[in-house]
């Protein structure tokens, strides 16, 4: 059964209260891939009746508010799978015209950020009963962080959203310690003594809880009134977050207020995390969504595998470091194994997995050869600037993986869709046999731009070895006899990026190597990325050195401009205005078709 999201469900499993109600932005889609089912079905399996309430309107009497009635535990209030203001604007600020979380891909079901909005209404219906945040948009906000919308400092989401307890990660484990400690009701005392929390106290508690294992940030206050003092703050929050062990609690003062972020949970263990793919869950859409339109972001992964969380990339412009973990938290190969065979009973499947992938696709299992060098290390990448000499880069459990899924009765293909981080490839001949026997026309590979002091900041690989790919790529397809598309992604007005810089990247891609490209995209500042707080600082917070920032929007669309050839107009550094050249429009260098 579906976790229930009317009060007609509610009854007809026999209950008279919730105990949990979830409210998220995105429509119910009881699947792995969506945080709020996953939350639902690990509370439902502690013993907890919970319902959860998608996409509410919040323009109305707020009946959807209303409609389950009053928890008695607390409140669940989730963006979604995005943040609600990503999912909503392009990074020229316009609004977008459909919505890939919401039936038929309409736009207008959520609120612009999401989590205050629907904890704001909560608070004002239900001022005495708790109500819990968490989610990507909750997570990434924990804290002061730069707003691109809005263009300055925003406060903790705490503060904003007045709810009573944010959890920030993902919420696996933590959201059953919630649970419990509010089991006989809510008891502050409780929630504030687990990992992975945050929650805004008085100067009182605050002086009792500093102590060696605790950091007081810079105040808000002071961030609005010098950047430096923000940077510095993001530097220690960066940092924490990337060590394996961490013991240390976050202070952040807010006007007369403080927001306490306790320590992190260690990395799931492969048991626990396969605990929260392995529920009954329906694996589909909630029927209520039955002749309203396919929903095109469950089109999109219904015939895929998740394998793992985590990546150690640590690229400068990603959240995933910062809500997943640097650390691979992989699933055992029977947790994946049993998702497949159920994937090949649904009634559409027939025969390909479209991806079996993650963050990154082949980080399957992979970790140091030697932890107690990890848990000393802060390193934001083990990658960048070159990959680290303690790590256990070996894709023969992942070759394996795939062997053992492709025999699996019903499967006729398994693609691998997800980007793959080619400068972690070892000697096992990884890379030939995904494009031999995994790859469905096109290869997605993200070296992101061409310039080294760009990919510097970005912190990503030489574009040499891109270059060495697309070699040795083009080899492969010749020696198969097949006709494939490598896919590059690549991204415009990134901190340190100039016009310049741009014209170079068209003169190599477009022309020199004979690419069209189809996955560009302008920069989004989003909050808690290295980028977005180059971007705010217009320097380096690490090192200190001043970085160039295209922050107008004529900038960006200049910028991007040079992904297509349309030779805008390039500004020199006194300001007078020249012509770009470049190459003759390019032909596709691959054009996918059937393999032979």
């Amino acid at each position: 059964m579906f976790l229930p999201t009317t009060i007609k469900e509610v009854h007809e499993r026999g209950w008279d209260e919730l105990d949990i109600i979830i409210f998220s932005g995105d429509a119910y889609i009881d699947h792995p891939a969506f945080g709020p089912a996953v939350i639902g079905r690990i509370l439902e399996a502690e013993g907890y009746r919970v319902g959860i309430v998608p996409q509410p309107n919040w323009r109305d009497d707020l009946r959807d508010f209303k409609k389950l009635g009053k928890p008695r535990l607390f409140f669940a209030v989730s963006a979604g799978a995005m943040d609600s203001m990503v999912n909503h604007y392009t990074a020229n600020l316009r609004l977008r015209s459909n919505d890939a979380y919401t039936p038929g891909g309409k736009a207008g079901f959520r609120p612009d950020r999401t989590v205050d909005t629907y904890s704001k209404i909560l608070k004002r219906l239900y001022p005495h009963t708790p109500v819990v945040i968490g989610g990507i948009e909750a997570s990434l906000r924990r804290l002061t962080h730069y707003d691109y919308w809005s263009d300055k400092l925003q406060q903790s989401i705490l503060a904003t959203s007045g709810a009573d307890l944010l959890i920030y990660g993902m919420g696996d484990k933590v959201i059953r310690e919630v649970a419990r400690a509010m089991r006989n009701g809510f008891n502050m005392k409780l929630l504030r003594g687990l990992r992975q929390v945050g929650f805004v106290a008085d100067k009182e508690y605050v002086e009792k809880l500093y102590s060696g294992k605790s950091i007081v940030l810079n105040s808000y206050e002071r961030c609005c009134e010098d950047k430096h003092c923000f940077g510095e703050n993001f530097v220690r929050m960066e940092t924490l977050s990337n060590m394996m062990e961490c013991d240390t609690t976050l202070i952040e003062p807010t006007g007369d207020r403080f927001v306490v972020i306790t320590p992190p949970h260690a990395t799931l263990t492969t048991e626990e995390l396969d605990r929260s793919f392995d529920l009954p869950y329906e694996r589909a859409p909630h029927p209520r969504y039955r002749n309203r339109g396919d929903i095109p972001a469950w089109e999109m992964i219904k015939h895929s595998i998740n394998i793992h969380r985590g990546c150690f990339g640590g690229c400068s412009f990603c959240t995933i470091s910062a809500h997943q973990g640097k650390f691979i938290n992989s699933r055992s190969e029977r947790s994946i194994l049993a998702e497949v065979k159920h994937m090949t009973e649904m009634p559409d499947f027939k025969g390909t997995i479209s991806d079996i992938g993650a963050p990154s696709a082949n980080m399957y299992r992979m970790r140091g050869k030697d932890e107690t060098l990890c848990k000393r290390c802060k390193r934001p990448s083990c990658l960048h600037p070159k990959l680290c000499p303690n790590m256990n880069n070996d894709h023969r459990p992942l070759i394996e993986l795939y062997h053992k899924i492709c025999s699996i009765k019903g499967v006729k293909h398994a693609y691998i869709g997800s980007g793959i981080r080619y400068d972690l490839f070892d000697d096992s001949n990884y890379f030939d046999i995904v494009v031999k026997n995994h790859t469905s026309g096109r290869l997605k590979v993200a070296p992101e731009h061409t310039e080294e002091h760009v990919l510097r900041l970005m912190r990503k690989p030489s574009f040499e070895m891109f270059e060495e790919l697309n070699r040795r790529f083009t080899t492969i397809c010749r020696r198969e006899g097949v006709r494939y598309q490598l896919i590059p992604y690549f991204i415009s007005s990134h901190p340190g990026c100039s016009e310049r810089d741009m014209q170079s990247l068209s003169h190599k891609v477009l022309g020199r190597l004979n690419f069209t490209l189809e996955q560009v995209q302008d920069l989004t500042p989003t909050p808690m990325t290295l980028s977005s707080t180059m971007f705010y600082m217009g320097e380096n917070p690490y090192t200190g050195e001043k970085v160039y920032v295209a922050r107008s929007q004529d900038e960006k669309r200049r910028q991007k401009a040079y992904f297509f050839d349309e030779k805008p107009r390039m500004h020199s550094s006194n300001g007078v205005a020249k012509r770009a050249t470049h190459n003759d429009k390019p032909r596709p260098q691959f054009r996918p078709k059937t393999r032979k």
